[in-house]
């Protein structure tokens, strides 16, 4: 079978990469064509873009590139309809993805299935009309995202597992390598994968790790696709060190991290590392308001979401100072804190379960397309 994905991020290319592996075992004629990353030009097909060309963050950056955008999108519906593929799997992104999607269901060309479903139970919960209109299935990785679609908006899903867990622990389970030969606790610092997160959060993380360099080294983890330079604004005063693709390696040595709101999150609760939550905003008065007032959800972070309370402690907007960063590290580091939270994250992988969830989604998309019971 023909089929033609769209991821638009880092986290998206990984997340399709691993699906795409998993069709390939269900369907040994699975045919790719993709907007995506490196990872999934590795498992094969043919990439038209590169979601680098994709990936612009915020109003003014997409107000800037707009064009640019328009193009990509027509291009986009161009080649699908030029490929005729079985389906069309769309992989988060929603600005973009969902106005693939109303083409693609116009159209009638095929299927339209959404792997890991747009996060419109924290915003923007109005796209549920163009979903149910425009997406023939829904593919879950967050378990309570299972009763906001079908509880709340009588809208079935198919719940797969959720595919970070099953990357951590399969990196767990075959133990990697890590390639910084230096000894010492370590205070990781993710800062974001997008620029702009980069340029808001990591100068105020530099800043507030300071008291802590003597007993501690400082390892930023480098995102995906961007480049060494970039960073080097950042830290050429600091004694920071910065690795590149070791983001697991890093989470596995670390005592406690400083982390940007994301998938990232997770990943450092599944390596059972204590973590500050750090999301800096333009006009952070501002936005701390309009959190409290149009936000459909109490947080930010999947951690505390996944749970449904505080485990970690988000400082997002009005609550992102250097002062409160420093005080809520040190509660981490030896404090009080500290196996509360590890406590916590066990709750977090129980929720989550085991379920391996690629293959799942694979697994149904196949029977799905063929006609089969699910």
């Amino acid at each position: 079978m023909k089929y033609y994905l769209i991821a638009g991020e880092a986290s998206g290319d990984l997340h399709a990469s691993r699906l795409m592996k998993s069709l390939k075992d269900v369907d040994k004629d699975a045919d790719f064509r993709f907007f995506g990353g490196d990872l999934m030009a590795a498992v094969g097909g043919t990439r038209v873009k590169h979601y680098r060309e994709l990936a612009y963050m915020g109003f003014v950056p997409v107000l800037l590139h707009l064009p640019t955008i328009l193009r990509n999108m027509k291009m986009c519906k161009q080649d699908i309809a030029q490929w005729k593929p079985d389906v069309v799997i769309l992989v988060d992104y929603p600005g973009f993805n969902l106005d693939i999607a109303k083409y693609v269901k116009a159209s009638g060309i095929c299927p339209v299935y959404y792997y890991i479903s747009p996060k419109i139970w924290a915003w923007k919960e109005y796209r549920i009309k163009n979903i149910k209109r425009d997406v023939n299935e829904l593919f879950s990785i967050l378990p309570f995202e299972v009763d906001f679609f079908e509880g709340k908006h009588h809208y079935p899903i198919h719940y797969v597992g959720n595919p970070t867990a099953e990357e951590v622990k399969e990196w767990i389970e075959e133990r990697g390598e890590w390639k910084v030969e230096r000894e010492g606790k370590i205070i990781a610092l993710l800062a974001g994968s997008r620029r702009q997160e980069i340029k808001d959060n990591l100068p105020a993380m530099l800043e507030a790790v300071k008291p802590f360099k003597k007993d501690y080294r400082v390892v930023v983890a480098g995102a995906p696709g961007i480049e060494q330079d970039y960073y080097d604004q950042f830290l050429n005063d600091s004694d920071a060190e910065l690795v590149f693709n070791q983001t697991y390696q890093l989470l596995s040595e670390a005592h406690a991290a400083l982390v940007t709101s994301g998938t990232a999150t997770l990943e450092t609760a599944l390596f059972n590392v204590p973590q500050v939550v750090c999301y800096e905003t333009p006009l952070p008065a501002l936005i701390g308001w309009l959190r409290k007032k149009v936000l459909s959800v109490k947080y930010i972070s999947l951690v505390n979401l996944i749970a449904n309370r505080e485990v970690v402690m988000e400082l997002v907007a009005d609550t992102f100072t250097i002062e409160n960063i420093k005080k809520e590290l040190a509660k981490i580091l030896d404090g009080t804190d500290r196996e509360r939270m590890l406590e916590d994250y066990a709750e977090v992988r129980r929720i989550l379960g085991d379920r391996n969830a690629p293959d799942q989604a694979a697994n149904i998309m196949f029977k799905l397309l063929n006609n089969q019971p699910v």
